[in-house]
C-alpha cells in the first residue's frame, strides 16, 4: 500500500547562498552543469532524493529558491514545486509565505536542508528534522525535533553537541550508479594513457595542489582534474613549477562525468575537507579503484577496509605512492573495484538508501516512527 502522508523538505544552496524546500523528497543528479552555477553534492543529492520520493509514491512537495533549471527539472520529474527567495537576514517575507504554503500543504514531516532552510523554517503541527551534510553550526537548527547526518562521524558529532541521541539519525546519501555506463576516455587523452581522475570545484579544502605535487613522483603517469573554481590560476601555476603541466589536464566542469569514472584507472580524492565525498560513492558505483586522502568521509567510508586505499592528509608522497600501487598492480586495482562495486550495492545503492529513509518517516499516521540510526554504530 502506498504511504499517502506528506512529507516537506527544505533545501539551502550554502555554496551559492541558495535554498530549497521540498515536501516529499529526496533528491538530486549528479555531474552536471546548469548556467553558470554549479551544483555541489549536497544540492545534486537533493534533487536525486526529492525525485526518488516522488517515483516511490510518497506525496512529495518542494518548495526551493527561485531557479528555473532546478524547478524545471523537479517539476519534469512530477515533483510540485514552489518557489521562494530564501534571502539574508533582512528577509522577512519567506518565513510567512512558506507558512501559508505549508498551511496549504498541511505536511507530517518537514525536513530542512542545510542552515538557511532551518532559520527560515516556520513552526507549525508538522515535526521536523534538520538534514546535515557538514560540521555546521547546530544553533541554526533550534526548530528542529530531529537531526539527521549522512556520515556516522557527523552523526556521533551531534550527539556529542548535545543532541540526545535518541532524535540523532544517521541516512547515508546514495549516488548515481555509474556501472551501466560505457565507458569514454577524454577526448584529449591518447588511447594507450591511462589516467587518474579527480572530480570537484578548484578550492583550497579540495587540495588538488597536493594532488599536482604527488604528480611529480609518477614520471609518465596523467591526472584529469575536472571542475572549476578559484584556484584554477593557482593550480596551473603549480603545475607548471612543478614541471607536470603536460600530465596534469584541467577540463574545466564536465556536464556528464560518469563516461570519465568508467575509463579511468582511479578515482583520487586528496581533500583537506570532505564530510563525505559523494565522489568516492560514485566511484565505488563505477567499479573504479579509490585514493583518497584520510579524512572525514572519506575515512569513514575506507578505513579497515579493502575498498580502497587512504593516504595521510596532505602527504604528497603517500598520495603518490598509492596512486603508483593503482597504476602499476593490476591484480590490486582490480581487488579494489570489485570490494567497492560490492560495498557500493550493500550500503549507498538507491535501493539500500531509499528503505532507510522509508523506515525514518515510518508507517502512515505515526509521524517520526522508529529511530534507525543504530546507536551503537552511531557512538562507536
Amino acid at each position: 500500500m502506498v504511504d499517502t502522508r506528506r512529507y516537506g523538505i527544505f533545501r539551502v544552496f550554502g555554496c551559492v547562498r541558495h535554498a530549497r524546500l521540498y515536501e516529499l523528497c529526496f533528491a538530486s543528479s549528479c555531474g552536471a552543469c546548469y548556467g553558470r552555477f554549479r551544483a555541489w553534492g549536497a544540492e545534486l543529492f537533493f534533487e536525486r532524493l526529492a525525485i526518488a520520493q516522488h517515483i516511490a509514491g510518497r506525496p512529495t512537495h518542494a518548495l526551493i529558491r527561485t531557479e528555473p533549471g532546478r524547478e524545471a527539472r523537479l517539476r519534469e520529474a512530477g515533483v510540485p514545486t514552489q518557489c521562494f527567495r530564501f534571502g539574508g537576514p533582512l528577509d522577512f517575507w519567506t518565513r510567512q509565505k512558506l507558512r501559508r504554503s505549508l498551511n496549504q500543504i498541511k505536511p507530517d514531516v518537514v525536513v530542512a536542508w542545510m542552515s538557511r532552510a532551518a532559520q527560515k523554517l516556520p513552526e507549525g503541527p508538522w515535526r521536523t528534522a534538520g538534514r546535515l551534510g557538514g560540521y555546521y553550526d547546530l544553533a541554526n537548527y533550534r526548530s528542529c525535533t530531529d537531526l539527521i547526518g549522512n556520515t556516522r562521524g557527523l552523526a556521533r558529532w551531534m550527539v556529542e553537541q548535545g543532541w540526545d541521541k535518541d532524535k540523532v539519525h544517521y541516512l547515508p546519501n546514495f549516488a548515481t550508479d555509474f556501472a551501466p555506463v560505457a565507458p569514454k576516455r577524454p577526448s584529449f587523452l591518447a588511447k594507450e594513457i591511462p589516467f587518474a581522475l579527480a572530480l570537484g570545484r578548484l578550492h583550497k579544502n579540495k587540495a588538488f595542489d597536493v594532488l599536482i605535487r604527488a604528480m611529480r613522483h609518477l614520471p609518465g603517469r596523467h591526472v584529469v582534474i575536472a571542475g572549476e573554481g578559484p584556484e584554477r590560476s593557482a593550480l596551473e601555476d603549480l603545475a607548471r613549477r612543478e614541471g607536470v603541466s603536460d600530465r596534469v589536464h584541467m577540463p574545466g566542469w564536465v556536464a556528464q562525468t560518469g563516461p570519465w569514472l568508467r575509463a579511468c584507472t582511479l578515482l583520487v580524492c586528496p581533500s583537506r575537507i570532505e564530510p563525505l565525498g559523494n565522489v568516492v560513492i560514485e566511484a565505488l558505483s563505477a567499479q573504479v579503484p579509490v585514493v583518497a586522502s584520510a579524512i572525514q568521509g572519506p575515512q569513514e567510508i575506507l578505513a579497515g577496509t579493502e575498498d580502497g586505499l587512504l593516504a595521510q592528509v596532505e602527504d604528497d608522497h603517500a598520495l603518490a605512492a598509492h596512486m603508483g600501487q593503482i597504476f602499476d598492480d593490476t591484480h590490486l586495482a582490480e581487488k579494489l573495484a570489485a570490494n567497492g562495486r560490492a560495498r557500493f550495492e550493500r550500503e549507498f545503492a538507491e535501493g539500500v538508501v531509499m528503505e532507510q529513509w522509508s523506515n525514518f518517516l515510518g508507517p502512515a499516521g505515526t509521524n517520526f516512527p522508529r529511530d534507525i540510526s543504530d546507536v551503537s554504530r552511531v557512538s562507536r
